[in-house]
């Protein structure tokens, strides 16, 4: 089982020496556009009040964002799922799971970024600032430039079977192929009303238990089978390719 979870625009300083290598990240046939969005947003922080516009910045974002662009080829760097923080992420709290879970994080989890496409959760990325929504110069738009590389990608991967736990906007970036067993998750109350905080909490602490517990979840049949006996609110839907995590607070860690 492959999981693809969304990135947060907020992320963890600092890092051991870098440079980054996107050579060595999963999904290794994404570099040609790895290596366009780098040189693209290491230019992009030439000219302060541009990034400003493009990135939808405030004046207070502004400098770290000019800064973390402009020093991608040299900067620090830290495993992806320790590099962001925010609701999802904090849910997670990859740093106090122990070896084994981390290793599993490393080998079942994915994380979509704007600049580089899904990475894995322990690939040492540095930190950046780039939205899916945003139109960055001398670039085709994100959705043009990553969504059929990869599609392409993440069919050749050959996963058993994927779960799809981004928004919308990292979707429209890389769909999962129809050809590719999968299914996306909705968080809803128990009376199916969808949740918006809530949401995010609920699919860190599903990652988190999953990571801990390391079932043996190759479909969505076994995934399921998984989540009854072990208490997880994970239920069909009756439609195609969706499945619903109910949940009406946050999930309390284990």
């Amino acid at each position: 089982m492959k999981i693809l979870l969304p990135p947060s625009e907020t992320k963890r300083p600092g890092g051991k020496r870098g440079p980054a290598d996107p050579s060595s990240w999963a999904l290794p046939g994404l570099l040609p556009q790895r290596a366009q969005v780098l040189e693209a947003l290491v230019a992009l922080a030439a000219d302060a009040d541009v990034t400003r516009r493009v990135l939808g910045l405030s004046e207070k974002q502004l400098a770290e964002a000019l800064h973390d662009n402009a020093s991608l080829r040299t900067a620090a760097v830290m495993p992806a799922v320790d590099r962001y923080t925010g609701v999802l992420f904090d849910a997670l709290d990859a740093a106090t799971l122990d070896g084994y879970a981390r290793r599993w994080l490393g080998a079942h989890v994915l994380v979509h970024s704007a600049p580089y496409g899904p990475v894995g959760a322990l690939d040492p990325i540095p930190s950046y600032r780039l939205g899916a929504a945003a139109s960055v110069p001398g670039l085709p738009g994100l959705r043009r430039l990553w969504a059929d590389v990869v599609s392409a990608e993440l069919a050749a991967a050959e996963p058993d079977f994927v779960l799809d736990l981004r928004s919308e906007a990292y979707v429209a970036l890389g769909p999962v192929p129809a050809e590719v067993p999968s299914a996306h998750v909705r968080v809803v109350t128990a009376q199916g009303k969808a949740l918006n905080h809530f949401n995010k909490h609920a699919k860190g602490a599903l990652v988190r238990r999953l990571a801990q517990e390391r079932p043996k979840a190759g479909s969505r049949r076994t995934l399921l089978n998984w989540a009854a006996c072990s208490g997880v609110p994970l239920r069909e839907t009756g439609e195609t390719g969706i499945l619903e995590l109910v949940t009406d607070q946050p999930t309390a860690r284990r």
